[in-house]
C-alpha cells in the first residue's frame, strides 16, 4: 500500500485525518503516531500494533505492544487508569515495589526493560558506581527498591561486583611505578569498569 492508499483507510475507517506525508513521517520514524492512530493504522495494515512498532522502550511501547488497555493494566495494578496514565505521559514509575513487579508480568518485561522504560538507569548507574567503590552492603537496599528483583539475588550480584571491582583496581597498581602512574592506571581501569557496571549488574544477574 502507497502512503496515500493508508492515509485514504484511516480516514475512511476510522474518521482520522491523516495525509500522505504523515504518513511517510511514520514510516521514517521522523514522527510518530498517537495511541489512536497506532491502532487504527494497524486495522489499516491488517496486523497486531506490536507489529508496527521497533524494539519498545517506554512503558507506552511495551503496553501498546501487547494490546492492553490503559484502564486493564491499571486494574491489575491496583490504581486508576489516570494515574497510570501519568505514569506513562511522564516516564517516571510512582508505583510500589509490588505494582513494579505486576507491571513486569503484565507487559513481559524484563527488569533492564523495565529500568529503561521508567527512565532509571542513570540512577541505577550511581548506585552500582557507589556500591562497588566503597561498602556494598549499604546499598542492597536502595538497588532492590529501584529493580524488580529478589533481594537475594541483588545482594549476591553487588558482593560479586564489588569483588571483581576490588580485584581490578588491585591488579593495576604496581609498587615499581610512581604514585603518580599508579593513579592515572588505575583510575583508566576503573573508569572503563563503571562504564561497564550496569551492563555487568544485569549480566550477573542473569537478566
Amino acid at each position: 500500500m502507497a502512503p496515500g492508499h493508508v492515509a485514504y483507510g484511516l480516514g475512511a475507517q476510522y474518521g482520522l485525518r491523516i495525509t500522505a506525508e504523515t504518513v511517510m513521517a511514520w514510516e521514517r520514524g521522523t514522527a510518530l503516531p498517537g495511541e489512536r492512530e497506532l491502532m487504527a493504522l494497524a486495522g489499516v495494515l491488517w496486523c497486531a500494533p506490536g507489529e508496527l512498532l521497533a524494539v519498545a522502550s517506554t512503558l507506552r511501547e511495551h503496553r501498546l505492544a501487547r494490546d492492553i488497555a490503559v484502564d486493564d493494566l491499571a486494574r491489575s495494578l491496583g490504581m486508576t487508569g489516570a494515574a497510570y496514565r501519568r505514569i506513562e505521559e511522564s516516564g517516571r514509575w510512582r508505583g510500589n515495589e509490588r505494582q513494579a513487579v505486576a507491571l513486569c508480568d503484565a507487559l513481559d518485561m524484563s527488569a533492564a526493560q523495565f529500568l529503561t522504560a521508567t527512565g532509571r538507569n542513570e540512577e541505577l548507574a550511581d548506585l552500582l558506581t557507589r556500591a562497588v567503590t566503597t561498602r556494598w552492603q549499604a546499598y542492597v537496599k536502595p538497588v532492590d527498591k529501584l529493580v524488580p528483583l529478589d533481594r537475594i539475588l541483588v545482594q549476591d550480584v553487588l558482593e560479586q561486583l564489588h569483588t571483581d571491582y576490588q580485584a581490578l583496581m588491585v591488579s593495576t597498581l604496581s609498587w615499581n611505578t610512581t604514585g603518580r602512574d599508579r593513579a592515572g592506571t588505575a583510575g583508566e581501569a576503573g573508569r572503563e569498569f563503571l562504564d561497564r557496571v550496569v551492563q555487568e549488574f544485569w549480566r550477573t544477574a542473569g537478566i
